[in-house]
């Protein structure tokens, strides 16, 4: 290549990197949001939040301990996240390598043949290279996208493994507060079985007939049926949990409802927590952060890009004297490509961009949005569920009470039998209802857990 060319060559790419100083991309800044009022609550907000404790050290079952630990490497909807993620990788690490110039090489041979001449045979040994000036920051913003786009995957992975966390110890909790309910059942059929012996000896006594009797036996059978329910209810959750951890259906091992307890404080930390906790406001902002970028690229089409392209190698048609230095060639090619009519294309992507840019802006707010509704919702549900659990816990006091008395009144012929068969059946209901209560608590403080972000 004579020097002339080889100087040209030079001023052009000292050009192009001149040029860039005319980068047209805009620099990224996180959008501003308001988070002061993002949720209803009485406590006086710090920078302490319950998201701040590992799931380790919220859930002191071991048995639970070792359920997410199982789920979190073997649930499908992980393994799938981790396949997405390595996706995301693969296309980051492509878009790191937009400033390298592309090089193919290219080895061919070509034979000709004609009616009344010798045979041609032509062969080529050769490579091209292709590279392009990131003078308007195209490249570098495609770059930036690329690295959105997949932190984003990777707080869409975190999101679904809090998801994970909360859903194995909920699903656990709700185990044991069946197991617990079925206990309670058991007992009362036991005890259903003896009143019907004592009912059956007072009509013997002449202190109430068959209608009685029969009353007691169909209560029993009320208690049978609730029974049957329960037991359906724990296979059909222990399925729910075996699915969560990667198993097929089978019996889990389990702890008792009554040893459970969750000592943490609960406590929710300023609003703006949020933002750096939930995995789904991460992703949100990422998805913004991705449209912001993909504009400047759009952006960046409306100017002239700058290529390099050069090709060389080795032609001859005798293989021979294929390395003959008269076989040598090379070609540069450099140019200013400026679209001056393609169809409004160019100007219809941008805005295009511009649009999808805004509407990941509203998604990012909307999600920090919900985000506040769900725990203003659950602290609502914390508190409901504990001021209820004291009065359920009055309620069953009095009415195991009057479920006692009413068998000594009916001896004296105090009490008619409905009232009995009534006094019973309430304490059965609210001796139920106090374990979905104390369930219904502790599932309120998984849930606030998770929407603040915790469970890594």
């Amino acid at each position: 290549m004579k020097k002339q060319n080889i100087s040209k060559l030079i001023i052009v790419l000292i050009a192009s990197v001149l040029l860039q100083s005319c980068f047209v991309a805009k620099d990224y800044t996180t959008p501003e949001v308001e988070t002061a009022d993002l949720y209803r609550t009485d406590q006086a907000l710090d920078s302490t939040t319950l998201a701040s404790i590992s799931w380790g050290k919220l859930f002191t079952d071991a048995y639970l301990n070792e359920y997410i630990k199982e789920g979190l490497t073997n649930n499908y909807d992980v393994q799938i996240a981790l396949e997405s993620l390595k996706a995301a990788e693969a296309s980051m690490k492509q878009s790191k390598t937009g400033n390298i110039p592309t090089l193919t090489g290219n080895a061919s041979w070509l034979h000709q043949e004609y009616k009344d001449s010798d045979d041609y045979d032509q062969y080529e040994l050769s490579g091209a290279l292709s590279w392009e000036a990131d003078i308007w920051g195209k490249i570098r913003s495609n770059k930036r996208a690329a690295v959105a786009s997949y932190l984003q995957t990777v707080s869409v992975q975190q999101a679904i493994e809090t998801q994970i966390v909360a859903s194995i110890a909920s699903t656990y909790y709700q185990l044991l507060a069946l197991d617990a309910q079925v206990k309670i059942a058991e007992k009362t059929l036991i005890n259903r079985n003896e009143s019907i012996e004592t009912i059956k000896a007072l009509k013997d006594a002449g202190s109430v007939n068959e209608v009685s009797v029969k009353q007691t036996e169909a209560q029993k059978y009320a208690t049978e049926i609730i029974l049957k329910d329960l037991k359906y209810n724990v296979k059909i959750v222990e399925n729910t949990l075996c699915i969560l951890l990667g198993r097929s259906p089978s019996t889990i091992e389990r702890n008792t409802f009554d040893a459970q307890e969750i000592t943490a404080d609960i406590v929710v930390g300023v609003p703006a927590l949020l933002l750096s906790n939930r995995p789904d406001v991460i992703a949100a902002e990422l998805n913004f952060r991705r449209s912001f970028e993909l504009t400047n690229v759009a952006r960046s089409n409306f100017y002239p890009s700058l290529t390099v392209n050069a090709s060389g190698g080795f032609k001859n048609i005798e293989l021979e004297d294929w390395f003959n230095t008269k076989s040598l060639f090379a070609s540069v090619l450099t140019g200013l490509t400026q679209p001056i009519f393609n169809q409004r294309k160019i100007k219809t992507n941008y805005e295009i961009a511009q649009a999808n840019q805004q509407k990941a802006y509203l998604q990012f707010k909307q999600t920090l949005l919900l985000a506040g509704k769900e725990v203003s919702d659950v602290l609502a549900d914390y508190k409901n569920e504990t001021e209820k659990l004291t009065i359920r816990k009055n309620q069953l006091d009095v009415l195991t009470q009057a479920a006692n008395y009413s068998d000594e009144l009916l001896q004296y012929g105090m009490v008619n039998y409905l009232e009995v068969l009534t006094a019973k059946d309430n304490a059965l209901n609210t001796e139920l209802a106090y374990i979905t209560n104390k369930y219904n608590q502790m599932d309120a403080i998984i849930t606030l857990y998770r929407a603040l972000g915790g469970g890594k």
